[in-house]
């Protein structure tokens, strides 16, 4: 009953010569944001350097409502960081985004704040759960009992913190031993079955326990050599459509099954469907395979925006734009420099301003982000 009056704001917002003829200027809110500005802060990610304690730069952004959400990493995991979430959380929720998205989308969203553990030796929480690596997880005697319960310490060891959005489990298949994620045992098997065995019980646990969880890396990384980081460089799969769906994207179809809240898609090139853009670019595999073909609702949420990877691509404002059309609802501005949200909060809104980003598929995005943050607590 909420879509009437997100569609009447965003033709208000969009449609009016008066924002037609600002499209190319710098789109910074001044004293007060715009409602489109606010939004548009739901879309985004934002992270910040060297300790717990956010940079006054991101608290007044946040009390403006002009953040959505966080991630931490090692330099942010202090006996502090759990008193800092809650001020943060404190900060959004005094701000005019709360009020917005209850009268855009009917929904009470919660801030969200999200990390990587995975477990072994992705943990931002460098001694919490999952000690074990999804490698050892797979190859337990017990692989869905093990998963389970790494899926349920992880969640306890996120909620102490106040981390509600947990960016794993990892659903590549690898290959062959020694491939870049089986050498950081990131991969829980050689087989889409022995994945789907110890990822889906992670999932339903982690979900049951109050965090999110996210499967990545859509389509796949498993076929990625020992070097193929896109992290630091462009990486290309030549993978046949074919193998990529009888493998690499099976576990996919059991996640979803399953209620997975979020994917993450990849940053490899894969030119069996596309091969210009990066998946995460790429509407073929966004919005023809992810949503069309295996018929995901849930959100999509990009990997580092600032990964080598996407260089070839644009700044910040190019590739938020290219992976906004492609489909992503959430981008990650993970670089630790607040500056980097704030520039892609900005091409957002003066993409959606310009005509270059399709307004109704952002009042849909904006619909499932504050479906996801409704349900899981602050």
């Amino acid at each position: 009953m909420h879509r009437p009056l997100l569609i009447s704001l965003l033709l208000l917002l969009l449609g009016t010569p008066s924002h037609a003829a600002e499209c190319s200027k710098n789109s910074g809110y001044g004293d007060k944001p715009s409602d489109l500005d606010i939004l548009a802060g739901q879309h985004v990610v934002y992270s910040y350097p060297n300790s717990s304690q956010p940079p006054e730069a991101l608290l007044r952004l946040t009390r403006a409502g002009l953040v959505g959400g966080v991630i931490l990493f090692r330099a942010n995991i202090d006996n502090g960081t759990a008193a800092a979430m809650r001020a943060l959380t404190a900060a959004y929720r005094a701000s005019p985004a709360p009020g917005l998205l209850r009268r855009t989308t009917g929904r009470d969203a919660a801030f969200l704040i999200t990390t990587d553990q995975e477990g072994g030796r992705v943990r931002r929480i460098a001694d919490g759960e999952p000690v074990m690596s999804a490698k050892k997880i797979g190859a337990a005697a017990d692989a869905a009992g093990a998963g389970a319960g790494a899926g349920r310490a992880a969640a306890g060891t996120l909620r102490e913190y106040g981390v509600n959005v947990n960016l794993a489990p990892v659903l590549d298949v690898y290959r062959r031993p020694g491939d870049f994620e089986d050498f950081f045992e990131r991969s829980f098997g050689n087989t889409s079955e022995q994945v789907s065995r110890a990822a889906i019980p992670f999932i339903t646990a982690q979900q049951a326990a109050g965090v999110a969880a996210t499967a990545k890396h859509f389509p796949g990384l498993g076929p990625a050599s020992h070097e193929a980081n896109t992290d630091e460089q462009a990486v290309t799969l030549t993978e046949s459509l074919h193998e990529l769906q009888t493998i690499d994207m099976v576990p996919y179809h059991a996640a979803l099954a399953a209620g997975v809240d979020l994917v993450m898609p990849s940053w490899a090139i894969y030119p069996a469907l596309d091969a210009t853009y990066p998946a995460g670019l790429s509407s073929k595999w966004i919005k023809q395979q992810l949503r069309g073909e295996l018929g995901f609702r849930g959100v999509t949420i990009s990997d580092a925006m600032e990964a080598g990877s996407l260089a070839a691509f644009g700044d910040a404002a190019a590739t938020a734009k290219l992976a906004t059309k492609a489909g992503m609802d959430i981008l990650l501005a993970s670089s630790r420099n607040v500056t980097q949200g704030v520039a892609i909060r900005e091409a957002l809104v003066q993409g959606l301003r310009c005509g270059e980003l399709d307004g109704e598929e952002f009042k849909a995005a904006t619909q499932r982000i504050a479906e996801l943050r409704s349900k899981i607590p602050e």
